[in-house]
């Protein structure tokens, strides 16, 4: 496990949106999600001009990011504005098409936590191969489809991420259409944790969505098969 990350907040990554969080803000989400119980932060504004995302950025870490690591989604250099301008930030996550991870890792530097997607076995097998410490965590999927990420590959349901979690010691946290009733399921199929979107997002009540998330995750411990 990274030094960077206790291994507690992947429990409940939560990836925000704003369409979904609309009409309120994305940082009073985050807040109510992070009352509720969600561990983690990943800003991901996919359309954003990179002023408003540095703003947004900075005030959800304002808000949360003492309590729990926030990350940006891609944007290795909105994370350093972010820091630049003082705001408690933690990280990159970066997908496949993105900036490559051993480039977001020497441009972070090596305090940041870095998350990198992966789904197929190439990818997977390649994020093995790279140097001890580049990655902290993978995000596997998608699960099930998912409208949040239309481009997302073949769903892999629950036996899927099972066999993809196997091919490397690096956490996995389950991501794409993740409900509160896959949660045991994929807790047993080695999940570090739920990346978790609409399910928070788009709930009336983000707090509540949390806590029902994050219940049904820690319920059954690792490894083993809810009754």
């Amino acid at each position: 496990m990274s030094p960077r990350l206790d291994p507690a907040a992947l429990s409940l990554h939560l990836v925000t949106d704003t369409a979904l969080s609309a009409p309120r803000a994305v940082p009073d989400v985050v807040a109510a999600a992070v009352r509720g119980g969600a561990t983690m932060v990943q800003v991901r504004e996919k359309d954003a001009p990179v002023r408003e995302l540095v703003a947004l950025l900075t005030a959800v870490a304002e808000r949360v990011g003492r309590e729990v690591p926030v990350l940006v989604d891609d944007r290795a250099d909105v994370y350093l504005a972010a820091r630049a301008a003082g705001a408690p930030v933690a990280g990159v996550h970066v997908g496949q098409s993105d900036l490559p991870v051993a480039l977001a890792r020497e441009i972070c530097g090596p305090h940041a936590v870095l998350g990198l997607s992966a789904a197929t076995a190439e990818e997977l097998d390649a994020a093995a191969a790279l140097p001890a410490g580049t990655v902290d965590y993978l995000g596997v999927g998608a699960v099930r489809a998912t409208r949040t990420k239309p481009d997302h590959p073949e769903p892999l349901g629950v036996e899927g991420f099972a066999r993809a979690a196997a091919r490397t010691a690096l956490p996995c946290l389950a991501i794409g259409g993740v409900r509160v009733e896959d949660a045991p399921g994929l807790r047993a199929a080695g999940a570090a944790g739920l990346a978790v979107v609409s399910g928070i997002c788009a709930d009336p009540d983000p707090a509540a969505a949390a806590a029902r998330y994050l219940r049904a995750f820690t319920a059954v411990p690792a490894g083993e098969v809810a009754p």
